[in-house]
C-alpha cells in the first residue's frame, strides 16, 4: 500500500489499529477505582519502565521482519543497556537502601522496594536473553553462520585454534592463582574471568586460579569453514583447549564464568580548583566502584563461588546464574558486515537539494531560508560541513560550540581546532560530565587547548547538554550570526542511527539568544530577554506549563485543544500532573515516548484523554519535540511548535543547561507538524501502546492491512524545508491544516 492510500484510509473502519494515533479514535477509558488518582499511585516506577523499554528491544530480537542478524544486534543491545543500567541506576538505589534512605519515588516505593522489583525483572529478562540468542543461533546455523562446541571440533580446527592461541592469545594472557601468597585480584567493571579448580597431576593436589579473559581479543574466534559459511567459536572455549599451556602439570577439575558489574557513577568534589584533574581522578576511583552484580555460571561449585563472593564483598541477591552465554552483549561480534542478506538495506542519507542548489555552500543555503534536517534521513555531514567550512571561510570571525557527546576522532572538534589554528575566535564548552564520555571529553578538550581554542566547561552542578553551533560571519559592513540547534550530539557515527533534528537559521533573534547562552555558560552572566528560546533549568519548564494550562483553557472555553508530544522520557511529576489537568479539562494528548513514561494513560477521572506509544525499530528516536494546538487544534499553522535538547525529566528540566527552539518558520513549522510528527503518531509497525498499567504492548496488524512504517516513510520521502529548487510538490504532509 503507497502511503497516499493508507492516509486515505477510512477512519471508521473496523480493523483500524490503535497504534495509529493519527486516525484512530480515543480508546474508552479504563474504570480504576481502587486507585487513589491524587495519591502516588498515580504515577509509574521510572525503573520498571525503563525495564519495560529494553524488554521492547529484546522482542525485537524476536521481530521476524528484522533482518536476522539485525535481531542479533537487538539482542546485543539489550544486554548492553542492562549493564549500564545496573552500573549507574541500580548502584544509585543500592547506595541509598544500604544508607536506610526510606524516601519513596513519586510512585511510592522506596529504594528497597524499587530493588527488589528490579531484581525480579532483570532476571526474566535475562533468562529470556538467553531463549533468544538459542532461537538466533539455530537460525544463524541454517544460514552456514556456526558458534562451535569446543567437543566438536576436529583435527583441522584444533591445528588452527593452537596456532591461532599461540601468536594471537598467549602473549595477552595473565592468569592468577589464588591462595595465601596471592590476593585475590581487583577484577576491573565489566571484567570478565573463568575461575578454574585445578589438580595436579603427579599427586592430585588442588589449588584454585582465576584466568581473566581479555576485552582487547575478540569474544568469538574465527574457525577454518567451506566457503559462503562463517565458523566461531568462544574465547573462553580455546582458553579451555590450551588450559596446559597456562598451568603445566595440571588439569581442570571444574571451571565456571563469571562477570562484574560495578558502581561506575563519578562523584566530584564541589570545591576542585582544576575540575580536568578532578575527573580523571574520578575516572580511576569508577573502576574501583562496589560490585552492584556478579553473573556466573550455572552450577559454579559451592566452595569456589562463596570464595568469590566474599573477595568481592557481593550479596546472594546480587548473584545471577545464568544457563547459557555470560556477557551477552558480546554477540554484536557476530553482526557480519559480510552477509549483507541478513542486514538492513544499505540506506544513503540524502544530502538536502537547497545545499546542491547553492554548490554545497552551507551559509548561502542557510541565508536563503531557515532549513530543518531530519537526521538519519538527511545526512549529518551537513553539520560537520558547515563548521568545516566555517573554519576555512575568511569571512568568520568567530565559532561558538557546546561538546556533550562526539566521536573519538571528531571532524567537528577537527574544525574548530583548524578554525583556532587559522586565528578565529573559537569557544568550545566542554561537558566534562558526560556519562561514560567523560575520559573522551578530556582529551577533546585538551586538543582544543593546544589548537588555541577558548574552552570552557559550564557549571560544576549542572551538565551543559544543549546543542549549540554559533558561527559569526561578517558580510559586507556588518556582522551575520548563523546558529545551529540540534536535539542530538554533535556525533557523526551516532547520527548515522539516532533521529534527532538540525536547525539552521541565520534569523538575528535565535543568534542573539545563542550570544547570551554562551555568555551564561562561559561567565556566569544570566541570560535576560531571550527572544525566541527557552532554557534550563529556568524557563523552559515554567513556559511548558503555561502552554499545557492554555490549552487546558482553550478547552474549557470549548476550542479545539490538542497537544502532540514526542521525547525519550517523560517522568517529571509537575510535567504528568499538568498533563493529567489539562486531559481532565477535555484537551486530547498524544505522546511519543521512546522510552521511560511515567504518565499512565486512559484511566477515568485522571488521564481519559491521553495516549502514549512507543517506537522501537531501525533507527534510535531521539528528537524532543512538543506542539501546542494554541486554540486551533493540530495540524495548524498557528500551533506554536518547539524542539529541544531536553527530555521531560527532573534532570533536564531542573538540573541541566537545555534549550527549546520555538519554531516561527511556516515551511519548517509545516515539517515538524505534519510530517515528521503525523507519521510518529500513524505509525503501526513498530509501535508499542502503552497501557494504564504501565506496561506496553504491541498490538497486531489486521490480516489484509500493510502496517505503516514512520522509518521507512522518512527514508522513501524527502523532507519539506530542504527542498530547494526541486520544489515540494512530492512531499507527502500525511496531514492538512486549515490555512
Amino acid at each position: 500500500m503507497t502511503v497516499t492510500n493508507l492516509f486515505q484510509m477510512d477512519a471508521h473502519k473496523p480493523h483500524m489499529s490503535i497504534a495509529d494515533f493519527l486516525k484512530a479514535p480515543l480508546p474508552a477509558p479504563t474504570e480504576m477505582t481502587e486507585l487513589d488518582l491524587e495519591g502516588p499511585g498515580r504515577f509509574y516506577n521510572r525503573e520498571l519502565s525503563w525495564l519495560g523499554f529494553n524488554w521492547r528491544v529484546l522482542e525485537e530480537a524476536e521481530n521476524p521482519r528484522v533482518p536476522l542478524l539485525e535481531r542479533l544486534r537487538f539482542l546485543s543491545i539489550s544486554a548492553a543497556n542492562l549493564d549500564e543500567f545496573y552500573t549507574v541506576r541500580v548502584a544509585g538505589l543500592r547506595e541509598l537502601a544500604h544508607a536506610g534512605n526510606t524516601n519513596p519515588a513519586a510512585d511510592g516505593l522506596t529504594p528497597a522496594q524499587q530493588l527488589v522489583e528490579i531484581n525480579e525483572d532483570a532476571r526474566k529478562l535475562m533468562a529470556h536473553q538467553q531463549k533468544v540468542l538459542h532461537a538466533l543461533e539455530i537460525e544463524m546455523a541454517a544460514e552456514g553462520i556456526d558458534i562451535v562446541p569446543r567437543d566438536e571440533l576436529d583435527e583441522a580446527d584444533r591445528a588452527h585454534l593452537e596456532h591461532a592461541f599461540l601468536t594471537q592469545v598467549f602473549p595477552v594472557l595473565s592468569p592468577l592463582a589464588i591462595d595465601p601468597a596471592h590476593p585475590f585480584p581487583f577484577i576491573a567493571n565489566m571484567g570478565y574471568c573463568l575461575a578454574i579448580s585445578l589438580e595436579r597431576k603427579r599427586d592430585r593436589r588442588t589449588r584454585d586460579a582465576l584466568l581473566p579473559i581479555p576485552h582487547q581479543i575478540d569474544r568469538f574466534m574465527a574457525l577454518p569453514a567451506p566457503e559462503g559459511q562463517q565458523r566461531f567459536i568462544f574465547l573462553e572455549d580455546v582458553l579451555l583447549l590450551h588450559i596446559e599451556s597456562m598451568f603445566p602439570g595440571y588439569r581442570v577439575k571444574d571451571h565456571f564464568g563469571f562477570r562484574v558489574l560495578r558502581d561506575s557513577d563519578l562523584e566530584v568534589e564541589e570545591e576542585a580548583e582544576d575540575l580536568v584533574r578532578e575527573f580523571e581522578v574520578a575516572l580511576k576511583r569508577r573502576r574501583r566502584g562496589e560490585v552492584v552484580r556478579l553473573t556466573m555460571t550455572a552450577g559454579a561449585p559451592k566452595d569456589l563461588r562463596r570464595t568469590l563472593q566474599n573477595e568481592l564483598h557481593v550479596q546472594d541477591d546480587e548473584v545471577i546464574e545464568l544457563d547459557g552465554m555470560i556477557g551477552i552483549a558480546d554477540v554484536k561480534e557476530l553482526v557480519l558486515g559480510s552477509r549483507p542478506d541478513l542486514l538492513w538495506p544499505t540506506f544513503t542519507p540524502r544530502v538536502p537539494e537547497r545545499v546542491q542548489d547553492h554548490d554545497g555552500n552551507m551559509f548561502s543555503a542557510i541565508a536563503q531560508k531557515d532549513m530543518l534536517l531530519h537526521h538519519p534521513y538527511e545526512t549529518f555531514d551537513m553539520v560537520v560541513r558547515f563548521l568545516k567550512q566555517a573554519a576555512l571561510d575568511p569571512d568568520v570571525v568567530a565559532i561558538k560550540q557546546t561538546l556533550y557527546r562526539t566521536s573519538k576522532d571528531s571532524p567537528i572538534v577537527e574544525a574548530l581546532c583548524e578554525a583556532a589554528e587559522e586565528g578565529k575566535s573559537i569557544t568550545a564548552l566542554v561537558e566534562l560530565k558526560a556519562r561514560f564520555d567523560e575520559a573522551a571529553n578530556i582529551r577533546q578538550s585538551r586538543r582544543l587547548e593546544r589548537s588555541g581554542a577558548h574552552v570552557v566547561y559550564g557549571f560544576l552542578e549542572w551538565k551543559t547538554h544543549a546543542k549549540i553551533s554559533q558561527v559569526v560571519r561578517r558580510e559586507g559592513d556588518k556582522l551575520v550570526t548563523y546558529t545551529h540547534w540540534g536535539t542530538g550530539n554533535y556525533h557523526p557515527i551516532t547520527a548515522k542511527i539516532y533521529t534527532d533534528l538540525s536547525f539552521f537559521t541565520c534569523d538575528a533573534a535565535l543568534g542573539r539568544d545563542a550570544a547570551k547562552i554562551f555568555n551564561y555558560l562561559s561567565g556566569y552572566a544570566m541570560p535576560e530577554g531571550l527572544e525566541n528560546l527557552v532554557i534550563s533549568p529556568h524557563s523552559l519548564k515554567p513556559k511548558m506549563l503555561e502552554l499545557i494550562a492554555a490549552e487546558a483553557e482553550h478547552a474549557r472555553a470549548g476550542r479545539p485543544a490538542r497537544i502532540w508530544l514526542k521525547m525519550n522520557s517523560l517522568i517529571e511529576p509537575n510535567m504528568i500532573d499538568a498533563l493529567y489537568a489539562a486531559s481532565q479539562a477535555g484537551v486530547e494528548i498524544d505522546c511519543v515516548i521512546r522510552g521511560i513514561c511515567g504518565l499512565k494513560p486512559g484511566i477515568a477521572g485522571l488521564s481519559e484523554n491521553i495516549r502514549v506509544k512507543s517506537i522501537v525499530g531501525r533507527f534510535l528516536e531521539h528528537s524532543r519535540i512538543a506542539c501546542f494546538g494554541n486554540g486551533h487544534g493540530l495540524p495548524h499553522d498557528k500551533a506554536r511548535v518547539f524542539m529541544s535538547s531536553a527530555d521531560w525529566m527532573g534532570r533536564n528540566l531542573n538540573r541541566r543547561i537545555e534549550t527549546g527552539v520555538e519554531i516561527q518558520n511556516q515551511t519548517v513549522k509545516a515539517q515538524i507538524v505534519s510530517q515528521i510528527m503525523a507519521a510518529n503518531l500513524a505509525d503501526t509497525a513498530q509501535s508499542w501502546v502503552m497501557e494504564p498499567t504501565g506496561k506496553f504492548s504491541r498490538h497486531p496488524v489486521s490480516e489484509g492491512d500493510t502496517p505503516f512504517n514512520c522509518h521507512r516513510f522518512f527514508m522513501e520521502n524527502p523532507s519539506l524545508s530542504g527542498r530547494g529548487s526541486a520544489g515540494a510538490g512530492d512531499v507527502p504532509k500525511l496531514t492538512h491544516g486549515e490555512d
